[in-house]
């Protein structure tokens, strides 16, 4: 299968492995303002890719492209600019609603049949990693209009680490939220990552129990 014809056909999972490399990229970009438009240009990458994936489910394509363009100019723009408050602002107000219906739309891709293929697998994964990259950008948003909800001013990419700590419940995270409109938002972002196990695992066994039935079935005369 050719490379083009893999990301046509699996989106989802060219998504979880740009959030992925993403990740592992960010410590060794981030110190320099080179490597932070770089890192601009790789988010913009990553919500193109967003917007591809939201091609494939039944959700409606247009309201991903209404937030997905605007984000990526803000992606940018906050890489170049990342002690500028309002860019942070404008630009969590944009990713937030746009990784949000992402995520809407990679879960009714998973349910929309009753069949699990390759790619609603990767789907699933990446909707997780997209919920997690949602709250980074509104705990960025609320440190902004609360200073000091999480202590000294952190950096967006420590922000994400406590979501994904956060979303998992490990309890790793040595950021903690400390205003109670930070704790707030916390506590919400830990019942959507209870809830969402739940809905896949939910959703998973519902599917794999008719073919368990079928198999133990009788065969008929």
């Amino acid at each position: 299968m050719r490379p083009v014809e893999a990301v046509r056909q699996h989106p989802s999972a060219v998504l979880l492995i740009g959030q992925l490399a993403a990740i592992l990229l960010w410590p060794f970009l981030q110190g320099s303002t080179a490597g932070r438009v770089g890192l601009g240009v790789l988010q913009l990458l990553l919500v193109f890719t967003a917007v591809a994936a939201v091609r494939r489910t039944p959700a409606l394509n247009w309201i991903a492209v209404l937030f997905g363009v605007p984000a990526m100019v803000f992606a940018v723009w906050e890489a170049v600019s990342p002690g500028a408050d309002w860019v942070v602002l404008v630009s969590a107000t944009l990713h937030v609603p746009f990784y949000l219906f992402v995520s809407y739309a990679l879960l009714r891709y998973l349910f929309h049949d009753d069949e699990v293929t390759r790619d609603e697998l990767f789907a699933t994964a990446a909707a997780f990693t997209v919920v997690a990259w949602a709250f980074a950008y509104l705990y960025a948003a609320v440190q902004v209009v609360w200073p000091g909800s999480y202590g000294d001013d952190q950096s967006w990419f420590n922000l994400l680490f406590l979501s994904f700590t956060t979303m998992t419940s490990v309890g790793l995270s040595d950021i903690v939220p400390v205003l109670p409109h930070a704790r707030s938002v916390t506590m919400i972002e830990q019942t959507a990552g209870v809830f969402y196990v739940a809905l896949v695992v939910a959703r998973l066994v519902a599917l794999a129990r008719p073919r368990r039935d079928e198999r133990q079935a009788p065969p008929s005369d």
